[in-house]
Protein backbone atom coordinates (compact mmCIF):
# COMPACT_ATOMS: atom_id res chain seq x y z
CA UNK A 1 0.00 0.00 0.00
CA UNK A 2 1.42 3.37 -1.01
CA UNK A 3 1.20 6.44 1.13
CA UNK A 4 0.97 9.76 -0.69
CA UNK A 5 1.95 13.07 0.83
CA UNK A 6 1.11 16.31 -0.96
CA UNK A 7 3.75 19.01 -1.01
CA UNK A 8 1.77 22.23 -1.37
CA UNK A 9 2.63 24.89 -3.93
CA UNK A 10 4.04 26.96 -1.06
CA UNK A 11 6.94 24.75 -0.03
CA UNK A 12 8.67 24.63 3.35
CA UNK A 13 12.33 24.96 2.41
CA UNK A 14 15.35 24.38 4.65
CA UNK A 15 18.40 26.45 3.69
CA UNK A 16 21.72 25.36 5.17
CA UNK A 17 25.33 26.23 4.37
CA UNK A 18 28.69 25.41 5.83
CA UNK A 19 30.88 28.38 6.72
CA UNK A 20 32.88 28.29 3.46
CA UNK A 21 29.64 28.05 1.46
CA UNK A 22 27.56 30.73 3.21
CA UNK A 23 28.53 33.51 0.78
CA UNK A 24 27.62 31.28 -2.17
CA UNK A 25 24.24 30.39 -0.65
CA UNK A 26 23.48 34.04 0.16
CA UNK A 27 24.38 35.07 -3.40
CA UNK A 28 22.18 32.26 -4.78
CA UNK A 29 19.30 33.15 -2.45
CA UNK A 30 19.55 36.84 -3.36
CA UNK A 31 19.43 35.97 -7.06
CA UNK A 32 16.36 33.79 -6.37
CA UNK A 33 14.69 36.15 -3.88
CA UNK A 34 11.45 36.46 -5.84
CA UNK A 35 10.92 32.71 -5.97
CA UNK A 36 12.10 32.03 -2.42
CA UNK A 37 9.85 34.73 -0.97
CA UNK A 38 6.82 32.71 -2.13
CA UNK A 39 7.80 29.85 0.17
CA UNK A 40 8.26 29.29 3.90
CA UNK A 41 11.96 29.39 4.77
CA UNK A 42 13.81 27.59 7.55
CA UNK A 43 17.53 27.75 8.22
CA UNK A 44 20.20 26.84 10.70
CA UNK A 45 21.84 29.45 12.91
CA UNK A 46 23.93 32.09 11.22
CA UNK A 47 22.75 31.06 7.76
CA UNK A 48 19.19 31.97 8.72
CA UNK A 49 20.23 35.37 10.03
CA UNK A 50 22.22 36.12 6.87
CA UNK A 51 19.37 35.04 4.56
CA UNK A 52 16.82 37.04 6.53
CA UNK A 53 18.99 40.16 6.25
CA UNK A 54 19.88 39.67 2.58
CA UNK A 55 16.34 38.88 1.41
CA UNK A 56 14.35 40.93 3.92
CA UNK A 57 12.02 37.97 4.44
CA UNK A 58 11.09 36.03 7.53
CA UNK A 59 13.15 32.88 8.18
CA UNK A 60 12.47 30.38 10.94
CA UNK A 61 15.92 30.16 12.47
CA UNK A 62 17.04 27.01 14.29
CA UNK A 63 20.25 26.31 16.18
CA UNK A 64 23.63 26.46 14.50
CA UNK A 65 24.40 23.20 12.68
CA UNK A 66 27.14 21.99 15.06
CA UNK A 67 24.94 22.84 18.05
CA UNK A 68 22.03 20.71 16.84
CA UNK A 69 20.51 22.70 13.98
CA UNK A 70 21.17 19.94 11.43
CA UNK A 71 19.39 17.51 13.74
CA UNK A 72 16.50 19.94 14.19
CA UNK A 73 16.11 20.13 10.41
CA UNK A 74 16.26 16.32 10.27
CA UNK A 75 13.54 16.06 12.91
CA UNK A 76 11.32 18.43 10.91
CA UNK A 77 11.86 16.25 7.82
CA UNK A 78 10.95 13.10 9.78
CA UNK A 79 7.82 14.81 11.13
CA UNK A 80 6.77 15.80 7.61
CA UNK A 81 7.16 19.49 8.42
CA UNK A 82 9.69 20.28 5.63
CA UNK A 83 9.38 19.75 1.90
CA UNK A 84 12.78 20.64 0.45
CA UNK A 85 16.39 20.76 1.67
CA UNK A 86 18.93 23.06 0.04
CA UNK A 87 22.26 22.39 1.72
CA UNK A 88 25.42 23.94 0.34
CA UNK A 89 27.96 21.77 2.13
CA UNK A 90 31.71 21.93 1.83
CA UNK A 91 33.11 18.64 0.48
CA UNK A 92 36.68 19.80 1.12
CA UNK A 93 36.36 20.35 4.86
CA UNK A 94 35.93 17.70 7.52
CA UNK A 95 33.67 18.98 10.25
CA UNK A 96 33.11 17.71 13.79
CA UNK A 97 29.39 17.33 13.10
CA UNK A 98 29.79 15.27 9.90
CA UNK A 99 27.61 12.45 11.37
CA UNK A 100 24.77 14.97 11.81
CA UNK A 101 25.11 16.07 8.18
CA UNK A 102 25.08 12.49 6.92
CA UNK A 103 22.00 11.78 9.06
CA UNK A 104 20.20 14.85 7.70
CA UNK A 105 20.92 13.93 4.07
CA UNK A 106 19.87 10.35 4.80
CA UNK A 107 16.50 11.54 6.15
CA UNK A 108 15.89 13.51 2.96
CA UNK A 109 16.24 10.25 1.05
CA UNK A 110 14.28 8.20 3.62
CA UNK A 111 11.27 10.54 3.34
CA UNK A 112 11.64 11.10 -0.42
CA UNK A 113 11.96 14.88 -0.39
CA UNK A 114 14.00 16.93 -2.85
CA UNK A 115 17.56 17.66 -1.71
CA UNK A 116 20.00 20.00 -3.47
CA UNK A 117 23.63 20.01 -2.32
CA UNK A 118 25.16 22.58 -4.65
CA UNK A 119 24.24 25.60 -6.74
CA UNK A 120 23.54 23.66 -9.94
CA UNK A 121 21.16 21.20 -8.27
CA UNK A 122 19.50 24.06 -6.36
CA UNK A 123 19.00 25.94 -9.65
CA UNK A 124 17.40 22.90 -11.28
CA UNK A 125 15.20 22.29 -8.26
CA UNK A 126 14.03 25.88 -7.85
CA UNK A 127 13.25 26.33 -11.56
CA UNK A 128 11.30 23.08 -11.89
CA UNK A 129 7.61 23.64 -12.64
CA UNK A 130 6.90 21.13 -9.85
CA UNK A 131 8.36 23.59 -7.35
CA UNK A 132 5.46 25.97 -7.89
CA UNK A 133 2.51 23.60 -7.71
CA UNK A 134 1.14 20.90 -5.46
CA UNK A 135 3.17 17.72 -5.87
CA UNK A 136 2.34 14.24 -4.66
CA UNK A 137 5.26 12.41 -3.09
CA UNK A 138 5.10 8.66 -2.75
CA UNK A 139 6.39 7.83 0.70
CA UNK A 140 8.32 4.59 1.02
CA UNK A 141 6.55 1.76 2.81
CA UNK A 142 8.47 1.03 5.98
CA UNK A 143 5.79 -1.23 7.51
CA UNK A 144 7.95 -4.36 7.24
CA UNK A 145 10.80 -2.57 8.95
CA UNK A 146 8.50 -1.33 11.70
CA UNK A 147 6.97 -4.78 12.19
CA UNK A 148 10.26 -6.69 12.29
CA UNK A 149 10.98 -8.90 15.23
CA UNK A 150 13.88 -7.66 17.32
Amino acid sequence: MQTIKTLKARKRIALIAHDHKKAELIEWATYNKTVLSRHELYATGTTGKLIEEALDVSVRKLLSGPLGGDQQIGALVAEGALDVIIFFWDPMEALPHDPDIKALLRLGVVWNIPVACNRASADFLLTSPLMHQDYEVILPDYSQYLQRKV
